[in-house]
């Protein structure tokens, strides 16, 4: 069973910056993995923050698009995200999520808390 351990959530100020990473541990070919970033806001659904796909192809939702950098360390069965100019609408729960290629077998993190205020 595939675990994902995010990291590097906390608090910070409106237009600060984090770095989120999340490690992936009992994997198998882990460059043959899509991977993601979610994030859940109270009382929703997770929704899509970015992805990366095993070639390096990455997408974002439009609220993020020009601020967050998702990128993968194969090397280290690792993903970041990068979050400059934060703001509040930002505030929420942030998930590494992984689906295999092969299986198309979907993993997610326990989830990192991410908030955003003044």
């Amino acid at each position: 069973q595939v675990q994902l351990v995010e990291s590097g959530g906390g608090s910070v100020q409106p237009g600060g910056s984090l770095i989120l990473s999340c490690t992936a541990s009992k994997v198998n070919n882990f460059p043959m993995y899509n991977m993601g970033w979610y994030r859940r806001f109270p009382g929703k659904q997770r929704e899509l923050v970015a992805d990366i796909t095993p070639r390096g192809i990455t997408d974002y939702a439009v609220p993020v698009k020009g601020r967050f950098t998702i990128s993968r360390d194969n090397d280290n069965n690792t993903i970041y995200l990068q979050m400059s100019d934060l703001m509040p609408d930002d505030t929420a729960i942030y998930y590494c999520n992984a689906e295999s290629t092969l299986t198309w077998r979907n993993y997610w993190g326990q989830g990192t808390q991410v908030t955003v205020s003044s």
